[in-house]
């Protein structure tokens, strides 16, 4: 589709317009029980009288127009102005399957769409004729193949997420599914992804919504995620449940446990879920009270400074019985998040895992300013998360997993070489399960059955054909980034490096990652800070989170 202005602009419309209709239909009736009851009067057949029930329907309109207050247009071209609001309401559609060209939507363009559809459906994923992008666009990047190429690994690699502290390690696939609630998600889309998960051998995140029936059911592994609000494991009042924790967290299917920080969509926001949508079911999921609006607050109860943080995910990683623990964000303060890696080194503790959200992901619905132009992009939040964590000594002990519009192989192999051990994919499993990119999320009626809790339109989405297209999807994506990385010379995502991906910064320079970017030494903060990070070094406070 075209840009996120437009599309939020259209599904903000969808009242307006749904008021625009139903003025229209109450015209009409109200022209139509005129008519009869005029032919009624007169004792005459009605039928000859519709003959004029369209120039009488439109002049009744037309009257309307002028005295509504509501649409100034209107007001000024009363009935042609319903044209302007009928094509802005189609335009997103149109500008998607008849204007934008295959590799400029937003905000994926038709041409991954495309590769995650027929690698769902198993159908040939292969283009000719050559490239459509300009490759001598700045910013343009493309990976270095090597001229003594490696055979392709039989059996993907998996990562071992769990550090010395870890009792129960988990073994964590290349790509896996993302954080997505059920409650944002239908249950159907959630069975479907649980069950590729299964049936591929990768994990789900559960997302902040709680543990429901429908994350466990098919059997696949999760990776139960905790929010602000605390939904599955929450007191009467708002706060952790560690006993609840502790009883749902030795569940089987629950590989890991995750404390959400920020997310890419809307780092350093909350979230509302309206009483409307909180029926019986949500309300049991979320240990929340039915029908009413739960607020989840943008900050957490559980910690204030770095070092409470990094003590409560050690306290997860206790109550779980050992399973590894680890904490998401979307970068913001590289200070703040150096303070949390002191806090590591002097309390001698640190998570198995941390998930870095890229601002540009976003399967929740934020205000355009958050979603915009607030938080780090996923490259530079990599960046800063895996050379923070070299450079104080942590590196070897925590594994980071990579979540921000990760679709393709390359897409995959380009965060690994910035520093991820692994991904996450949200948007794209939603592709995989039908969405069509419609954007109307967070409107309860999403078109393919994704992303909303009404039964008629959840029902369109049948949970054994998804399940099967979600394990294709991720078993041809790793398949194509294992090419990839073979192609390059490599066999194991550990032997990727920094010159191995390059940007163009202009029509005729180009440049590798290790020229572009500054990498730490292991260690090199304790030791002696390089001078672009020694102010943020020196100012971070692990008992204080500095602005």
């Amino acid at each position: 589709m075209t840009g996120s202005w437009e599309v939020r602009v259209h599904g903000g419309r969808s009242s307006g317009n749904a008021r625009g209709v139903t003025r229209i239909v109450i015209v009409l009736l109200t022209t139509i029980a005129a008519i009869v009851s005029a032919a009624a009067a007169v004792g005459t057949s009605p039928y000859w009288w519709f003959a004029a029930l369209p120039l009488v329907s439109l002049g009744a309109l037309g009257g309307w127009d002028l005295v509504q207050r509501e649409h100034s247009v209107l007001r000024n071209y009363p009935v042609l102005g319903h044209a302007r609001f009928l094509m802005e309401r189609i335009r997103p559609e149109l500008q998607q399957y008849f204007i934008e060209r295959n590799y400029d939507g937003r905000p994926f363009d038709r041409d991954v769409r495309s590769i995650v559809y027929e690698r769902a459906k198993g159908t040939d994923a292969e283009e000719p004729y050559g490239t459509e992008r300009d490759v001598y666009q700045p910013g343009h990047e493309f990976l270095v193949p090597s001229m003594a190429p490696c055979p392709v690994p039989e059996h993907p690699p998996r990562v071992r997420i769990g550090g010395p502290e870890c009792a129960r390690p988990y073994d964590m696939a290349l790509l896996n599914v993302s954080a997505m609630s059920f409650g944002s998600l239908s249950a159907n889309a959630i069975l479907a992804l649980n069950g590729g998960a299964a049936a591929g051998g990768f994990a789900q995140d559960t997302g902040e919504g709680g543990l429901s029936e429908y994350h466990l059911r098919p059997g696949g592994d999760l990776v139960w995620e905790i929010g602000t609000g605390y939904f599955g494991c929450r007191t009467e009042d708002g706060g952790f449940d560690a006993a609840e924790f502790a009883d749902k967290a030795a569940h089987d299917h629950v590989k890991c446990v995750s404390l959400k920080l920020s997310q890419g969509a809307k780092p350093g926001i909350g979230g509302v879920l309206p009483g409307a949508k909180v029926n019986a079911e949500i309300a049991r999921v979320r240990d929340v009270p039915e029908g009413r609006t739960v607020v989840s607050p943008p900050y957490h109860r559980v910690f204030s400074t770095p070092r409470e943080l990094v003590r409560f995910i050690a306290h997860m990683r206790e109550l779980s019985g050992g399973k590894p623990a680890g904490f998401k964000l979307c970068v913001g303060s590289r200070r703040q998040f150096l303070a949390v890696c002191k806090a590591m080194v002097e309390e001698g503790t640190a998570p198995d895992f941390i998930v870095v959200d890229g601002s540009e992901g976003g399967t929740g619905a934020a205000p355009l300013e958050f979603a915009d132009h607030v938080g780090t992009p996923l490259t530079e939040g990599l960046l800063t998360v895996h050379n923070a964590l070299v450079g104080a000594g942590l590196r070897d002990r925590i594994k980071v997993g990579a979540s921000g519009k990760i679709a393709t192989g390359t897409d995959l192999v380009k965060r690994m070489v910035q520093g991820a051990d692994y991904g996450n994919a949200a948007r794209a499993m939603m592709f995989a399960v039908g969405c069509i990119q419609a954007q109307r999320c967070h409107t309860n009626t999403c078109p393919t059955g994704v992303t909303t809790q009404d039964p008629r339109r959840a029902r369109a989405l049948d949970v054994h054909d998804k399940t099967a297209r979600v394990r294709r999807f991720q078993e041809a994506t790793v398949a194509g980034a294992l090419q990839l990385m073979a192609s390059m010379g490599v066999t194991d995502p550990a032997e990727l490096r920094p010159h191995m991906l390059r940007r163009r910064v202009d029509p005729v320079t180009e440049r590798s990652y290790e020229e572009l970017y500054e990498w730490l030494e292991p260690g090199q903060l304790l030791a002696e800070p390089p001078a672009s990070w020694a102010a943020d070094w020196a100012a971070a406070d692990p008992d204080r989170f500095t602005v």
